[in-house]
């Protein structure tokens, strides 16, 4: 395949053979850990020229995640575009659709497309479940694609990606973020996922471009808004607010769809 900014280990013939069984066979859901994504030139200048966690709009501090991410593509370094760019083509969507199985896969151009996360020191997003739809488009989201962009990260720092079994009893995996490791999973009710608080030094945050992948609504389809769950290590009292607070969100976001009410609530966009 024809993908110049992807490391060539991950798109020759017996590369797509062996991701998609790969793909196929992980547990606790269907995923892939791939070191040393992109091309070293375009990882570094991406860390290199990665925006200031003050300038990124949206800001999300609360009982389940510290964080701060951003989609606007026009006011960053051209790499980024670049690379949106590569993750919305024809080649890349032909990759995608070959390591997981998954025909018709798409990304989109909206805010549910591709963006940048990041988090200072003491960020974390609690172990949740994604929704499985793009609401304004109508497609339904299968894939979600993850480049960590953090340069030197040490093991102390945390910040590893967890994925859970569905049960919420066992941790499975912990994949680290560090420089230019892609992380592909399949977002279904499967996949709970999220990351511990960081313990980072000052100026060092935990970065990572982000990209979701769709197909047409189709048999098998059934609505799941993304939700929290708890750890079975957080505190009673935490476990209560969490689902008192997720039950709520859901239940008025089902109200407000009965009702014919867009909902206004744009929390669920990029966990």
């Amino acid at each position: 395949m024809n993908l110049p900014l992807i490391q060539s280990q991950y798109t020759s013939a017996e590369a797509l053979s062996r991701l998609r069984m790969d793909f196929d066979s992980a547990l606790p859901c269907r995923y892939l850990n791939l070191p040393g994504f992109l091309q070293p030139e375009l990882a570094e200048t991406l860390h290199a020229n990665f925006p200031p966690i003050e300038s990124l709009n949206v800001k999300r501090k609360s009982l389940n995640e510290n964080k701060s991410e951003d989609y606007h593509f026009e006011r960053w370094h051209p790499a980024f575009a670049e690379l949106r760019s590569l993750i919305a083509s024809d080649e890349f969507a032909s990759w995608i659709s070959a390591v997981t199985g998954i025909e018709n896969l798409r990304t989109t151009d909206d805010s549910l497309g591709s963006g940048v996360h990041q988090g200072k020191d003491g960020s974390y997003v609690d172990v949740h479940i994604d929704v499985n739809m793009n609401p304004e488009k109508g497609l339904w989201r299968r894939i979600n694609l993850l480049i960590y962009l953090n340069r030197n990260w040490k093991p102390e720092y945390g910040g590893d990606l967890e994925l859970w079994n569905k049960e919420m009893t066992v941790c499975e995996v912990k994949v680290p973020c560090d420089f230019n490791r892609a992380v592909i999973f399949y977002t279904d009710e499967n996949s709970p996922h999220g990351y511990a608080k960081i313990n980072v030094p000052e100026g060092e945050t935990r970065k990572s471009f982000y990209s979701y992948f769709y197909t047409p609504i189709g048999e098998g389809f059934r609505y799941s808004d993304s939700r929290f769950v708890s750890r079975p290590d957080d505190s009673a009292a935490k476990k209560l607010v969490t689902g008192v607070k997720e039950s709520i969100k859901i239940n008025g976001k089902r109200l407000l769809k009965a009702l014919g009410v867009k909902s206004l609530d744009f929390q669920d966009k990029n966990r």
